[in-house]
């Protein structure tokens, strides 16, 4: 077999590694196409940051590797080549100086309704460790090839580190969604743009995302405004939100992100726009949905909120630190 590396150019790289995704994609799997949607143009101005490798054989993508600099690499591997995991890890090494130092960890939406909390980490990881903390990886459960990998390259599973959940569930019985009076559910036109921006930055406070990222996200596959959805309030904001990811592939959507701003908070809009959009994304094709919350004891509200949604737990992510 013969396998080249190249460095990420753009667009058509993304779908690559979007392909790859999707054709590894189980319901316990730690990515979905629309997950390195959302998390390649939440934020724009970061390209910098992210040294991106794919490789590639037969004319299909096998692997690739995403650092966000200083020092964390989200990764991922056809376990038909698992050694090509070795490669990943020894090019982030070569590629990602290490990290003596603790930056700040940045905040992410993980759960609608739910305070900003670190979640994908950066640098050193989500738990914010202790000085002199090295080189973090995410890894799920049901990626036994990449957990042998981190084994040989001496990274050991950070167990005061956050983790997350993998759950699942199928869409053939849905509740229906409901509001109080005043609010209504719907989709997320051109114009509502400015107000989704807001209800995202209030929800998940401090954001980095803005009017051109979110622009950006619209327009990236497999963005599908039917699946971007709002709970308007009384005074016409955008009180609560749920965007869902289609891939076509495996009949399968995933939340990511739905949020609830503060002041409108405790009213059960996080559970009625999520159905909205999960309905909607039945209606598309899908015939289950994914999420993947915060698992740990730190932060328990999105695995309630979602076990209440009917979502079952399947597998879980951990951050596996290497220490320089």
């Amino acid at each position: 077999m013969t396998i080249s590396s190249s460095p990420y150019t753009g667009a058509r790289d993304l779908r690559a590694m979007q392909d790859l995704v999707a054709r590894l994609w189980s319901p316990a799997a730690r990515r979905h196409v629309g997950d390195l949607a959302w998390e390649r143009h939440q934020h724009t101005g970061r390209e910098p940051e992210w040294p991106t490798m794919l490789w590639r054989s037969g004319g299909r993508t096998v692997a690739w590797g995403w650092i966000e600099l200083p020092g964390h690499l989200d990764l991922m591997v056809d376990p038909a080549c698992p050694g090509l995991a070795d490669e990943v890890l020894t090019w982030f090494a070569e590629t990602a100086p290490a990290t003596p130092t603790v930056p700040t960890v940045p905040t992410v939406p993980t759960v609608p309704g739910a305070p900003a909390v670190p979640a994908r980490p950066v640098a050193a990881g989500p738990a914010a460790p202790s000085a002199g903390a090295g080189r973090t990886v995410m890894a799920a459960s049901s990626e036994p090839h990449l957990l042998a990998a981190l084994d040989r390259h001496g990274y050991r599973r950070d167990d005061t580190a956050p983790w997350f959940c993998h759950m699942a569930r199928e869409l053939d019985r849905l509740p229906v969604p409901r509001v109080p009076a005043g609010y209504r559910l719907r989709t997320v036109t051109s114009a509502d743009v400015p107000a989704r921006v807001l209800a995202h930055r209030a929800a998940f406070h401090p954001s980095r995302v803005t009017e051109e990222s979110y622009l950006a996200v619209r327009a990236a596959w497999p963005y599908r405004p039917d699946l971007d959805w709002i709970a308007e309030a009384p005074d016409g904001s955008a009180a609560a939100f749920c965007l869902a990811w289609l891939d076509p592939s495996n009949a399968a959507a995933a939340i990511e992100p739905a949020g609830t701003a503060p002041e409108h908070r405790r009213l059960g809009l996080a559970r009625a726009v999520c159905l909205a959009a999960l309905h909607a994304a039945r209606e598309a094709g899908a015939r289950r949905a994914v999420v993947g919350p915060r698992g740990d004891d730190g932060h328990p509200v999105p695995g309630r909120l979602y076990r209440g949604l009917g979502f079952e737990p399947l597998a879980r992510t951990d951050v596996y630190r290497r220490e320089e």
